[in-house]
């Protein structure tokens, strides 16, 4: 098979031969531990490891026992050939490295955030194609794949609990002066936004997932400890389609670290409070008055426990190339949080509503999130607080 033809659209059961691009912590710590695993069940051959650094991509490579360590993506495509390419580099680099693997025919599974902007997002997918098979661009939203999400996202769309009518996304966490050390993060053009780009993106990305299509936002945005261009928190209300109502909150300002979500429906409240990670445990479905004691007892069995991790999440995309099936976080599935993102940072910075759809082609906040002003102050901060 040539490099440049797509995959076919339905894999034999062979292992995927995949490369990791970049290799870093999130390499490291999550994705090469997921690639072992899966290998030792028969899904993927890790076959290369890239880092322009090479002493960090050979010691990846001899660390996972991985055959490859390249300086160079092109290079590395040419010569592995890769059907998955997994990128774990920081987001200003997506764009570009995605669509070399699609071009090259490899599917690509990419860290968060996505990309930069609305734009780079398009440009990735369009990249990709239409064509059933063709190779695909996904994401890493791990958290829709653990089990908790799974039953609790059935029940909801099956109308278990009632009609959604209050919602609470909270992602507050702590960051210090040295994780902002690292030269790209902070940067409105090398991150694409600060911690609700790069930290609430996954909560964000579950609550949109349980509660289907939003409608509205009204946001606002502050820089108030880091020496950053972008937000270091950031709040929302939010309407959905089906009218309920929801607050978002997004910090890395909060030493008492925490992530959250609760949703108050007509006959449940659901509740998951985590930190970087769920288990079946940590959801808990409190009926209201009335429902019956059989009709909750099932509410609770949530079956066997698979937490929210890469592994599990790796092994739905792994499926789904080999059965031709979109992944759940490619296309329109990926592109819902980025454009929420963005429309959350125009409503900051332009202090106004704005609506699902609005952002467009033309739209400065398309282009960038910061809406072309690298400089601008988010609303919240005073003046005389800006850092020098």
């Amino acid at each position: 098979m040539s490099p440049h033809e797509p995959l076919p659209p339905h894999l034999p059961a062979t292992p995927l031969r995949t490369a990791v691009v970049g290799a870093g912590a999130i390499a490291r710590g999550a994705h090469l531990p997921a690639l072992a695993a899966l290998a030792d069940e028969g899904g993927v051959q890790v076959a290369a490891v890239v880092d322009v650094a090479e002493d960090a991509a050979r010691a990846a490579a001899g660390q996972f026992a991985v055959p490859g360590a390249f300086t160079d993506v092109g290079a590395m495509l040419d010569q592995v050939r890769p059907d998955l390419v997994v990128l774990c580099t920081p987001p200003a680099l997506h764009r570009g490295q995605a669509i070399a693997a699609l071009r090259a025919g490899a599917h690509v599974w990419c860290e968060k955030p996505p990309c930069p902007s609305l734009a780079d997002y398009d440009a990735v997918a369009a990249a990709a194609g239409p064509a059933p098979g063709a190779p695909t661009a996904s994401y890493v939203f791990q958290h829709r794949f653990g089990s908790g999400a799974r039953h609790v996202r059935r029940l909801l769309h099956e109308g278990a609990f009632g009609r959604p009518l209050v919602a609470h996304c909270q992602t507050t966490w702590y960051r210090d002066a040295a994780y902002y050390a690292v030269p790209w993060r902070g940067r409105w053009d090398t991150e694409g936004g600060g911690p609700a780009m790069g930290h609430g993106i996954h909560q964000t990305d579950l609550l949109l997932d349980l509660m289907g299509p939003w409608q509205e936002i009204r946001a606002m945005a502050a820089r108030l400890v880091h020496d950053v261009q972008t937000e270091d928190v950031s709040t929302a209300q939010v309407r959905f389609a089906g009218g309920a109502v929801a607050t978002v909150v997004n910090s890395v300002l909060s030493p008492d670290e925490v992530s959250r979500i609760r949703i108050d429906c007509e006959l449940a409240t659901i509740e998951l409070t985590h930190l970087y990670g769920y288990r079946n445990a940590d959801w808990r479905i409190t009926p209201a008055p009335g429902v019956p004691a059989r009709t909750a007892a099932a509410w609770h069995d949530f079956g066997p426990d698979e937490p929210s991790s890469h592994l599990a999440q790796l092994r739905a995309l792994v499926a789904d190339i080999r059965a031709g099936t979109p992944h759940p976080t490619s296309g329109g599935g990926g592109r819902r949080v980025v454009e929420f993102t963005a429309a959350l940072y125009k409503s900051a910075f332009t202090d106004s509503t704005v609506r699902a759809g609005q952002i467009r082609p033309g739209d400065p906040f398309y282009a960038a999130m910061h809406g072309g002003a690298p400089d601008r102050l988010p609303v919240g901060a005073r003046e005389e607080e800006q850092p020098a």
